[in-house]
């Protein structure tokens, strides 16, 4: 079957489900609200299969993501707003308008410079759309993403008019000010609220030094996440084979087997 072949099917499917008459009593109690939260937990799916270089995961995950696609898309279509084929068209035409390097006569000599130039289209769509209420630069990043994505996009957008640094380095030294301020509220006793500002400052700086590194902080955070529980599973082993529990293991035992894990990496 061909890709479009295909395509269709899985609309085919995704009609019958939402079917008044016979389709999947479950299907057919969902909302957009919903299925919001399968839409978020099949990306973060998706995001694990990336972290763990899975790629037939990766493959799955992806079929999962793009049948919530198909999901809201037929949701709306029943509502008449819209159908899967405007959100392909939607998309179709976006990218053509946000890459005239390739599609048209503009030129462009680095990725960052095609994010800056992406960026300067978008804000451009968005003043030409009459129905557009905010008027700051930083109003439309979407307060409902994770903190961490809306953290880097904020980043991102006000780099686009020149507020950045060029280079890292200075942005090393922000993430050793920052938690040099952390550390010294610590030592007054500060209180919580203190060091909840100060802790959020010194993430936020480290989220800019890793969008500096062209590091995606999401993946740099799950793969140390996994890393974390390869070394602690090692523990764990190892106490296992020398019959401590993990109660009776001191902290300088787990240290060491914590390094012999890090070694065998």
């Amino acid at each position: 079957m061909t890709v479009g072949d295909n395509m269709e099917k899985l609309l085919e499917i995704m009609r019958a489900l939402r079917d008044p008459r016979d389709g999947c009593p479950w299907d057919l109690e969902q909302d957009f609200k919903s299925i919001a939260a399968w839409t978020l937990e099949e990306t973060y799916e998706v995001l694990e299969a990336i972290n763990l270089e899975d790629m037939q995961a990766l493959r799955d995950e992806l079929g999962d993501l793009l049948f919530q696609v198909v999901y809201h898309a037929q949701m709306a279509d029943e509502s008449g707003e819209f159908d899967f084929n405007d959100v392909v068209a939607g998309i179709t035409g976006k990218l053509l308008r946000r890459h005239p390097h390739v599609f048209g006569d503009e030129t462009v000599s680095s990725a960052s410079e095609q994010s800056r130039r992406w960026q300067h289209i978008k804000t451009a769509e968005q003043g030409n759309n009459a129905e557009r209420s905010s008027s700051g630069l930083l109003d439309d990043v979407a307060v409902s993403q994770p903190a961490m994505r809306r953290a880097e996009k904020l980043q991102q957008k006000a780099a686009t008019v020149g507020f950045d640094w060029d280079d890292p380095q200075p942005v090393f030294a922000k993430v050793q000010e920052e938690l040099a301020e952390l550390e010294k509220e610590v030592e007054e006793g500060a209180a919580q609220h203190r060091l909840l500002d100060e802790s959020g400052d010194l993430l936020f700086a480290m989220i800019n030094l890793m969008r500096k590194l062209g590091i995606n902080p999401e993946l740099a955070l799950g793969r140390a996440n996994n890393k974390f529980i390869r070394r602690f599973g090692y523990i764990e082993k190892e106490l296992e084979k020398s019959g401590t529990s993990l109660d009776e293991a001191k902290l300088e035992l787990m240290d060491r087997l914590w390094d012999a894990a890090k070694q065998q990496e």
